[in-house]
């Protein structure tokens, strides 16, 4: 791909200095009664802003939040992250209650360079998720230069993310999205053996990874809800555990791909269970098949001891979806394990998905992993191969 970096942007004559960029920023943070219960989006979005306001741009930022599905949505306003965001880039961050129109055009051209102006939620409009060429348009009217470094909503062609490209002079991929195009290409392109750690509830969830990482991947470790498909799939007894038996026939597929591309498929070899999803409640352990009235909600030691020995012998390791029901503790030591093996291992390691990355977070290891995804499912897509829509409009 032949793409426009920041450091091309802002070393090439004339510069950014004096200019209106707009900055599409993944600022779509947790909220809970009206309150930023983690920040680290605004913070991953603070080195491309800061670089082009040290430059003297004046800067439009752009996010979405949650899913207002094209209505505004108080309680879904990005008011409250500006001055989370001004705090994080130590210097101030000025809103607009409006996206496009009158009132943003106007706040955009009262900008000084070095100043930052947050636009509101972009998806209060209908039009953005629709890749509405008028709105991409609208949004392109405010700005000089595209910047994108959204790579969470990559995967998405949305007005933002790839309609607006066609619009603007100059177009960049901002420090965040090309450092995650760099991390994750060495996960496509291994020091192998490659080692790859999927969980989460459901195959289809996940078909499409797992169809691309089966063959790819020397050792794909599968971990959560989503193994008792699987076992179900070799015969094994799952008593009352998740079972999709739409997909029992993809599993078998998945299964038999890595088969002849020569690579390994583990599943769990124990399991720990209880009779209802509580913290409460007797919890036992089972190898092998699980009896009727009991579900697995986590993977057993047997298979945690085997899953970090392969994470110790990987050269490069990818990671996505817990091992277990991560909301409760009891059933978290599956997951905990999986992120204390990856960092204790001197691999590439890459992880992503939202509660992967809340182990690492939890535990501390987050200066242990080589790189830590902004976007689970953009993260998966591209390591499938597949052409990212975010991606793809930055090309000359």
């Amino acid at each position: 791909m032949s793409i426009t970096t920041l450091d091309d942007l802002i070393q090439s004559e004339p510069g950014v200095k004096g200019k209106l960029v707009f900055v599409r920023s993944d600022l779509n943070v947790p909220l809970r009664d009206g309150q930023i219960q983690d920040c680290s989006r605004i913070r991953a979005s603070v080195p491309t802003l800061a670089r082009l306001r040290d430059a003297g741009a004046r800067i439009i930022v752009s996010s979405h939040l949650g899913r207002p599905k094209g209505k505004n949505v108080p309680e879904l306003s990005l008011a409250v992250v500006a001055p989370a965001l001004g705090e994080s880039l130590g210097s101030p961050v000025q809103f607009c209650p409006a996206c496009i129109g009158p009132e943003a055009q106007k706040a955009a051209a009262a900008l000084q360079d070095g100043e930052v102006l947050l636009l509101e939620n972009l998806r209060f409009h209908k039009e953005e998720t629709d890749n509405d060429p008028g709105f991409a348009t609208a949004l392109a009217e405010l700005a000089e230069i595209y910047v994108n470094d959204a790579f969470g909503t990559a995967h998405r062609a949305h007005a933002s993310t790839a309609g607006i490209a066609s619009y603007v002079k100059q177009k960049a991929a901002g420090d965040l999205l090309r450092n995650e195009l760099v991390k994750l290409g060495k996960v496509l392109e291994p020091e192998r053996p490659l080692v790859c750690f999927l969980g989460g509830a459901k195959v289809s969830d996940k078909l499409t990874a797992l169809e691309a990482l089966a063959p790819h991947a020397d050792v794909l470790c599968i971990g959560g809800g989503m193994a008792y498909t699987f076992l179900h799939a070799q015969g094994i007894t799952t008593g009352n555990s998740l079972l999709e038996k739409d997909s029992v026939g993809d599993a078998r597929k998945v299964m038999d791909a890595a088969q002849k591309a020569g690579k390994r498929l583990l599943l769990p070899l124990d399991h720990i269970a209880a009779r209802e999803f509580s913290q409460e409640g007797e919890i036992r352990t089972f190898e092998g098949n699980i009896e009727d009235g009991w579900m697995g909600l986590d993977i057993g030691p047997k298979t945690t001891e085997a899953y970090a020995a392969e994470a110790m012998q990987a050269n490069t390791i990818f990671w996505n979806g817990p091992m277990g029901v991560f909301e409760m503790e009891r059933f978290a030591v599956g997951t905990e394990a999986v992120a204390h093996a990856l960092a204790n291992s001197t691999a590439h390691s890459v992880v992503g998905g939202g509660d992967s990355l809340a182990a690492i977070n939890k535990l501390g290891y987050a200066d242990q992993i080589t790189h830590l995804s902004t976007g689970g499912g953009a993260s998966l897509e591209y390591i499938q191969g597949l052409t990212l829509p975010g991606v793809e409009a930055l090309e000359s």
